[in-house]
């Protein structure tokens, strides 16, 4: 059991652990919620969640291009 969540954890996008970390709240909590919430409103915090984890790509991707280090 323990490898699986491992490896969940390694490969997820990692939106709950950056929402805890901002908000300094528990990240077990956050994933709780989207667990429930995903069952209870039929999925649709899933589509929240994914879009959270693109702008977290974007960002990162935005970064990187602007980076100084990269001159010319």
């Amino acid at each position: 059991m323990n490898k699986l969540k491992l490896f969940f954890e390694d490969r997820a996008f990692g939106v709950c652990s950056r929402l805890g970390e901002k908000l300094h709240f528990p990240i077990d909590s956050i994933r709780l919620f989207f667990i429930y919430s995903s069952f209870i409103t039929l999925g649709s915090p899933v589509i929240i969640y994914v879009s959270m984890a693109m702008m977290m790509k974007i960002r990162k991707y935005l970064r990187k291009m602007n980076n100084p280090v990269w001159f010319d």
